[in-house]
């Protein structure tokens, strides 16, 4: 299999950084016609919420898509190891900024998700630097999928958003302390 950079699972992870404004967009402009469908089940969803949604939501299967193919097919790459994780983050942090300018979510929260992105991304560059390759823990891929479960629910303007968001932000903290405890050594230089 080709060892090109412009494979697949690049593009597929590329495809992310530029789908995340696309969704601030949709959801910002506040296009808040309602989706009759949706509002004769009583859920509060405008059109902008919706097409913010769908895409939020495309973007996150993405993530899934461009690991397995690239696994699959022995297509990794160096700028699949670093677009992968960093398009991850843009496309999270893009929804959550956007939740809070239309005060569906506290920014508190939002800065404790950031905050623990920047401790493991940093515990990430200290290991590398001594020649450890911390992989993603299983609390990792929890913590990515109640966040994008909780994200999605909020952008929909779903009932149980905000408590999904919740169980979220404790499984982040929670995965967070446990790359701080796994890796102690590293971080201490023992």
């Amino acid at each position: 299999m080709s060892k090109s950079p412009w494979n697949l699972p690049n593009v597929l992870s590329l495809s992310r950084v530029f789908l995340a404004p696309i969704v601030m967009v949709f959801l910002t402009f506040r296009i808040n016609y309602p989706v009759k469908p949706l509002a004769a089940l009583g859920l509060d969803t405008g059109y902008g919420d919706l097409l913010a949604g769908c895409i939020f939501i495309l973007a996150a299967l993405t993530d899934t898509a461009d690991g397995y193919i690239a696994r699959k097919h022995g297509m990794v790459t160096n700028l699949g190891k670093f677009i992968d994780p960093l398009a991850d983050k843009i496309l999270v942090i893009a929804a959550l900024i956007s939740l809070v300018e239309l005060q569906r979510l506290s920014a508190w929260i939002v800065v404790i998700i950031v905050a623990r992105e920047f401790i493991v991304t940093g515990l990430r560059m200290v290991a590398a630097a001594e020649g450890v390759v911390l992989a993603a823990s299983r609390g990792g891929k929890v913590k990515t999928v109640t966040q994008i479960i909780a994200i999605s629910l909020m952008i929909l303007n779903i009932p149980g958003g905000l408590f999904a968001m919740g169980i979220a932000l404790f499984v982040t903290i929670y995965s967070g302390m446990g790359y701080l405890v796994e890796n102690k050594k590293v971080l201490m230089g023992e």
